[in-house]
């Protein structure tokens, strides 16, 4: 993990030395082989930031939003999230016994993949709410950082925050080193997130946009107040709701986004529906020997109506395998 703050944060500072970064630097995306995605990358932002051009964007306005799973990191076999949430399940099985023979929890206790593969929205919410709700915010921090701290992907064998991909680790850079401003716009748990991303891909807790619980203020013992998790639904930032959760909390239709799956195609649609310079992009999954391959039929980053979308209206989709001349960080060393 410290290896990745150094090599985001060396990024960082080997664009951030000129002001046009994008045309200073000889080859400013070095883990992507040249081809259109990446030529259309620079372009924009050279386009984009080239004062009295024609596509030039203020500063204020240059918003991007990534979503998480799949494009940011490694989704498969399953949801980072959920891969936690099962984990706790078996933690807390001790002080819950029903849990034994009740459904879904039961399928994990078991290791039941067919029925947790089966489980679907609902089951997934069901265990979540057991195994978030109950704790304040901070103990709930805690515990993820605990666990991805300890916790390895069932193939690699790294903690999961190895597995982000250093070529988007590069736009990111890219980006910010530009003045773009650059938000997380995912399905995944927010206060999952936060903890880790400005650590891991250098955007900070009030640039993560997610899906949301309940949480309630309590004033405890001694005065000290505490906001207490719920086990209710507050906000599904997925599909329609991307679009309305930029609307919402970040205020300003994004000029760039980029996802891996059909819950991003709204978002990019709410991209592509503003006026001035756009760039929409998805990551296609297509390296099953260096990360995986999926697409319209995985149960997980299903990738289909999207897809159809972005060859219609030509947005940029990156094929992993032929795009990427690394996936992870630690295939540079």
């Amino acid at each position: 993990m410290k290896r990745r703050s150094f090599l985001v944060g060396s990024a960082g500072l080997a664009f951030s030395s000129a002001p046009f970064a994008a045309k200073a630097q000889p080859d400013a995306l070095p883990s992507w082989n040249e081809g259109p995605a990446k030529q259309a990358l620079l372009d924009f932002v050279a386009r984009t930031t080239a004062m009295g051009g024609r596509d030039w964007i203020p500063v204020p306005e240059r918003i991007t939003c990534f979503d998480n799973d799949g494009t940011l990191w490694t989704e498969q076999p399953m949801y980072v999230q959920v891969t936690f949430a099962m984990d706790r399940v078996r933690a807390l099985a001790s002080r819950n016994p029903q849990w034994r023979t009740q459904e879904p929890f039961r399928a994990v206790l078991e290791n039941d993949r067919a029925a947790v593969s089966t489980m679907g929205e609902k089951g997934l919410l069901e265990i979540m709410a057991a195994t978030h709700a109950g704790l304040t915010t901070e103990d709930f921090r805690k515990a993820v950082l605990d666990w991805l701290a300890t916790a390895r992907h069932p193939r690699f064998k790294r903690p999961y925050t190895d597995l982000v991909y250093q070529p988007m680790l590069e736009l990111l850079a890219l980006l910010r080193a530009n003045q773009f401003k650059t938000y997380i716009v995912s399905g995944g748990g927010i206060e999952f997130m936060r903890p880790w991303t400005e650590r891991v891909y250098g955007i900070p807790p009030e640039q993560v946009v997610g899906s949301s619980g309940v949480t309630r203020y309590e004033l405890r013992a001694n005065d000290q107040p505490i906001l207490l998790k719920e086990p209710k639904v507050q906000f599904i930032d997925d599909g329609p709701g991307k679009a309305e959760g930029i609307n919402q909390y970040i205020g300003r239709r994004p000029v760039l986004t980029f996802g891996n799956s059909d819950g991003d195609q709204q978002m990019l649609e709410w991209t592509a529906a503003g006026t001035g310079a756009r760039f929409m992009g998805l990551v296609h999954h297509t390296d099953g020997v260096r990360e995986y391959a999926y697409d319209r039929q995985s149960v997980v980053g299903k990738l289909d109506t999207a897809w159809n979308e972005a060859v219609r209206r030509k947005w940029t989709v990156v094929d992993m395998k032929n795009d990427w001349k690394v996936i992870y960080p630690f295939e540079l060393t």
